[in-house]
């Protein structure tokens, strides 16, 4: 019963996802704009206006914030971070299930320090069908241009793939 409960999401909502046939919501939760979000084995998707449904491997980080009871999520293409507050603070399932799943899909990750404090994270990530693949994510300001960091970022790249027994 308590699974049932951890995606309790209306139908409604459930259709306006459009999520592929064999997907499962394995948390949902009402936004203060009486959108909805949810968290299934493959995406993170929104209802409403600015409905939007992203794999877990563009998710750089979430994180959750009690005191607002908003989840922010930061995308690995820079994108505009998509923040969602909850509107009931005491369902915190969703935040619980987007930590499980940004985790899970990242499989192995290095960060490479760039100098001058910045710094890019090589990492090595599960696609929606399971498939692996390597990805940087390289700090505001790093210019990956430069053939000092390019050759740091593709050293841990190379570390990164081998270790995880993707190809160089």
């Amino acid at each position: 019963m308590a699974l049932f409960a951890r995606s309790s999401l209306p139908d409604d909502a459930r259709r306006s996802l459009r999520l592929a046939p064999k997907d499962a919501v394995l948390a949902a939760a009402q936004l203060v704009d009486g959108s909805w979000a949810a968290a299934t084995r493959t995406v993170l998707a929104t209802t409403g206006e600015d409905g939007s449904s992203r794999p877990w491997c563009d998710v750089d980080r979430a994180g959750y914030d009690p005191v607002t009871a908003s989840i922010t999520v930061e995308w690995v293409d820079g994108a505009a971070p998509l923040v969602l507050r909850l509107a009931d603070s005491r369902r915190t399932t969703l935040a619980q299930t987007v930590r499980e799943r940004v985790q899970s899909s990242v499989v192995l990750a290095e960060v490479v320090a760039l100098g001058a404090g910045r710094s890019a994270k090589v990492a090595v990530r599960r696609d929606t069908d399971g498939s692996l693949f390597s990805q940087v994510v390289a700090e505001a300001g790093v210019d990956l241009d430069d053939p000092r960091t390019r050759a740091a970022i593709d050293a841990a790249e190379d570390r990164v793939r081998s270790m995880s027994g993707l190809p160089l």
